[in-house]
């Protein structure tokens, strides 16, 4: 099967960018190196092309309790203008996704999907009698993060980019070509993600990284997420975990009016989990990298779901499932790398956190 390409493709081989297979997507994983790209990020500012992401619209009457009824978090909690993170679990409370969504009104709700799973989650909608279109190919989106973000997207937007709060957006213009402007991210800093017209996404990507923004690839938006310990899913996330054992209780609102999973997700919180997701960092010498087994006592109990040496933090950092006993902060394991055991200790997450 071919790969699917972004309206971006071509700029990217232009840039130098090395290609990769994700999600079904040509993609770019670096044009320089992941190094350079995170610090420019951390730093600076950094542009990433997103436009594999599947972006889905409920619309209509009763658009915003069809949506509310498919996943964890409440839409009826937030106004018009704001993004709300959540998940949306099977009827098991396990995770299928987790997704960000964009209340324009309680008759317009977009949604934004993983690309792997864009048809699943679509099919899952509908198979629970949800009225929803998938809009994904109308749109483009661009990803600019860094503390420079503001600066150089400013002269650009035909809006107040000071007013857009942290998970809310606002419709305008950006280089004269409508878009939308949210101010969310995936990689620990200040930034925007930009919706914005195949056919003008080009155009947005040149003036941006002549503005000054780095082009980035998915291999420093991988660091960066981790240190900022957020979830990807395929590692954190999937099929086996719930949102509680994820440490995503947060996004769980069991007061709300019911919606698919509550059941299930209402007797683990009374029952407690067995299983926690953690940050740790190494003690002895090596890398952790998602798959290796976490040991205790010589016994494997637990895997590491994603790791990295922390290009911010210089010291191996990484994320596991280990038993609830061993998930406080403090406990000490061990994280089997080769053929030797490596001493981890359970340490508190987010392992960067931007200076305000």
């Amino acid at each position: 099967m071919s790969l699917r390409r972004t309206p971006l493709y071509d700029a990217h081989l232009r840039a130098g960018a090395k290609m990769v297979e994700f999600a079904g997507w040509e993609m770019p994983v670096q044009y320089t190196s992941v190094l350079e790209e995170h610090h420019a990020v951390r730093n600076d500012a950094g542009l990433f092309d997103v436009s594999h992401m599947g972006v889905f619209v409920f619309e209509g009457p009763g658009a915003l309790e069809d949506c509310n009824r498919l996943i964890t978090n409440d839409l009826g909690r937030i106004e018009n203008g704001r993004a709300l993170y959540t998940v949306v679990v099977d009827d098991e409370g396990k995770v299928i996704d987790d997704v960000i969504c964009y209340r324009f009104s309680p008759e317009r709700i977009l949604v934004v999907v993983n690309a792997a799973n864009r048809e699943t989650d679509f099919s899952w909608f509908r198979s629970k009698g949800a009225e929803l279109r998938d809009d994904s190919d109308r749109w483009a989106l661009l990803a600019l993060q860094g503390p420079r973000a503001q600066s150089l997207l400013q002269p650009l937007a035909s809006v107040d980019l000071a007013t857009i709060r942290y998970f809310r957006f606002a419709e305008a213009h950006l280089a004269g070509k409508p878009a939308i402007v949210a101010r969310t991210g995936y990689t620990g800093e200040d930034g925007f993600e930009l919706f914005c017209r195949p056919e003008d996404a080009e155009a947005l990507w040149t003036a941006l990284v002549q503005a000054g923004a780095r082009p980035c690839g998915l291999g420093a938006r991988d660091t960066l997420r981790l240190e900022a310990a957020f979830c990807l899913y395929g590692n954190e996330l999937t099929r086996e975990y719930t949102p509680f054992e994820a440490g995503l209780d947060w996004v769980v609102k069991l007061d709300k009016n019911d919606f698919v999973g509550k059941e299930a997700l209402l007797r683990q919180r009374a029952e407690g989990v067995n299983r926690k997701l953690v940050g740790f960092t190494l003690e002895d010498r090596g890398i952790p990298r998602g798959g290796y087994p976490v040991l205790h006592d010589g016994r494997e109990v637990g895997v590491v779901t994603s790791g990295t040496m922390s290009p911010t933090l210089k010291k191996p950092i990484g994320l596991a499932y280990v038993p609830a006993e061993l998930a406080s902060v403090g406990s000490t394991f061990e994280v089997k790398i080769r053929d030797k055991a490596a001493k981890a200790r359970v340490i508190e997450t987010p392992f960067y956190r931007r200076s305000r």
